[in-house]
């Protein structure tokens, strides 16, 4: 398995004054970051491509919905068709930096909430838009790995069966979704055997402790999960995702409302640590 992590840590966009945590990380012991692109820019994401280059480190990259006129589950076909269109333009940063995987939520806009279930009709017209992107980001070798969210952030996909589901649903071999231990822990009754039931539906992972801190300081089932993907033979990514209150917006986004954690760096290398002893 390979060791990554998500800089939203620190930055909504990673700046060339910011490379220096690139080496932080690979002197820690990351095998790569995962990068959020939430704005496309093929040639910025090019320049950070050579940045991670020179530190042998690989990527992954985070993504989400900018708004409800992009929005693949839109009745509306012109939203649709932008959602296309922003996903297309986020495989290109992908591509321009080198980015393996390009996951997220990008189903929905998030924290917009219809009031019901998700419909099948929903899901099938995402699942349009899902399949023109996953032919578009093969084309560029950029695997899309879809994330299914806790019911207080999104209402789309929910439960690791559910994003199993809908991965099925698109019937793509660019197209799969993820496990998120966060997420796991509030809408899964027993999260590691709801990994082992779905696993063949699962191309990226995501270690998260329960509060969003320092992974193995919390309750969620990171242990057992990595018990799981060991005996089942992932060798994908585990990419520790922690949030802090360094980007107001972002802290706001994930109810981030008081300190985690005493400082970035015993999350990258606690974390870490805490990994490998689970690795053995």
């Amino acid at each position: 398995m390979k060791l990554g992590f998500n800089l939203l840590l620190w930055t909504g966009q990673l700046q060339e004054d910011q490379f220096h945590l690139l080496s932080s990380l690979k002197t820690a012991g990351y095998d790569g970051v995962e990068l959020p692109i939430f704005a496309a820019d093929a040639a910025h994401y090019k320049v950070v491509g050579q940045a991670l280059r020179d530190q042998g480190l690989r990527s992954t990259a985070v993504t989400v919905i900018p708004d409800a006129e992009h929005s693949p589950c839109s009745p509306e076909a012109s939203h649709r068709a932008a959602a296309v269109d922003y996903l297309k333009t986020i495989v290109d940063s992908c591509h321009a930096a080198g980015t393996e995987i390009l996951m997220g939520p990008y189903h929905q806009p998030l924290g917009v909430f219809s009031g019901d279930p998700v419909t099948l009709d929903e899901w099938n017209r995402a699942a349009e838009v899902h399949r023109k992107v996953a032919d578009y980001a093969q084309e560029a070798g950029v695997k899309l790995v879809i994330e299914w969210l806790n019911r207080f952030e999104c209402y789309f996909i929910t439960t690791m069966q559910q994003g199993a589901e809908y991965s099925a649903l698109v019937n793509h071999p660019n197209f799969t979704t993820m496990y998120d231990t966060f997420h796991a822990n509030i809408e899964e009754k027993h999260p590691a055997e709801s990994l082992r039931k779905h696993i063949k539906s699962v191309g990226h992972v995501h270690i998260s402790e329960n509060d969003r801190g320092t992974p193995g300081t919390g309750h969620a089932q990171i242990k057992e999960s990595i018990a799981v993907l060991k005996e089942e033979g992932y060798t994908g990514w585990l990419t520790i995702e922690a949030f802090g209150r360094a980007l107001p917006e972002l802290a706001a986004a994930t109810r981030v409302w008081r300190d985690l954690f005493p400082t970035p760096e015993e999350v990258y290398t606690k974390g870490i640590a805490y990994i490998k002893e689970c690795l053995g």
